[in-house]
C-alpha cells in the first residue's frame, strides 16, 4: 500500500436514539496494541454503560477486529467494521458505547444505530491521507542555490532543513512517486553540478478536505 487514509485526530460523538444514547468514539492506531489500548480504555471510562461494541483496523499484520459486546449478533461490531470499510480507512478504532434506554430497537434499529454512532465519531475526528514520501538531501553550489529553491517551492517540494558551509545542503521531502522526475530535474537544473542523496522512505500527514 502507498498511500491510506485514516482519521485525523481523536474524537468522539453521541446521539440518542428511543431514550438509548450511543457515544461513538475513533482514534488513529498504528499497531493492533495500540487499538486494544484504546478499547480498553474507553471500557473503563464507561464500565457503567450497557456496552462498548469495537472495531478496528491495522495495515500492521492486517488486523481487522470486531466486537458486539453482547449485542444480538451483526447487530453491532460488524455494521461499525463496515463504516471503516466503506470509507476506506485503516489505522483506525472506533467504539459505540450504548447506554441501553429500555427501548428495544430490534435488529434494523440497532444496525442503524452503530452505524449512524460510527459515522458520526469518523466525521468529528476528521480524514487524512498518509502519503507515502521520500526524504532526500540536495548538494549544491551557491550559484544554484536560487534556482533550487524557485524550483522546490514551484513543484511543491517541502523543505526540511537547510545548512550553508562549503555548500548548501537541503533535506527536502516529497511524494515517492515524483523521485526520479525530482533527481532528473535537479540533474538538468544544475547541469550536473549537484548531488543528490536518497535518506529515506516515510510516511506524510496530511488533512483531507471535506
Amino acid at each position: 500500500m502507498e498511500n491510506y487514509l485514516s482519521v485525523l485526530r481523536a474524537a468522539s460523538a453521541e446521539f440518542t436514539e428511543r431514550k438509548s444514547v450511543f457515544i461513538g468514539s475513533c482514534a488513529p492506531v498504528s499497531t493492533e496494541e495500540e487499538a486494544l489500548e484504546f478499547v480498553n480504555s474507553l471500557r473503563k471510562k464507561y464500565a457503567d454503560a450497557t456496552h462498548n461494541v469495537y472495531a478496528y483496523i491495522v495495515r500492521e499484520n492486517n488486523a481487522c477486529r470486531f466486537s458486539d459486546d453482547g449485542e444480538p449478533h451483526g447487530t453491532a461490531g460488524m455494521p461499525v467494521l463496515d463504516v471503516l470499510r466503506k470509507e476506506g480507512l485503516t489505522d483506525v478504532a472506533v467504539v459505540v458505547t450504548r447506554y441501553f434506554g429500555g427501548i428495544l430497537l430490534g435488529t434494523g434499529g440497532l444496525v442503524r444505530a452503530y452505524t449512524a454512532a460510527a459515522k458520526l465519531a469518523i466525521d468529528a475526528a476528521g480524514r487524512a491521507e498518509w502519503a507515502k514520501c521520500a526524504r532526500f538531501s540536495v548538494r549544491s553550489d551557491y550559484s544554484d542555490h536560487q534556482k533550487l529553491t524557485y524550483y522546490f517551492r514551484k513543484n511543491g517540494i517541502e523543505v526540511k532543513d537547510t545548512t550553508f558551509s562549503e555548500t548548501v545542503v537541503n533535506e527536502c521531502i516529497v511524494g515517492s512517486e515524483l523521485m526520479k522526475n525530482v533527481a532528473d530535474d535537479i540533474v538538468s537544473l544544475t547541469n550536473g553540478r549537484a548531488t543528490l542523496d536518497f535518506l529515506a522512505d516515510e510516511y506524510v500527514k496530511r488533512e483531507v478536505k471535506s
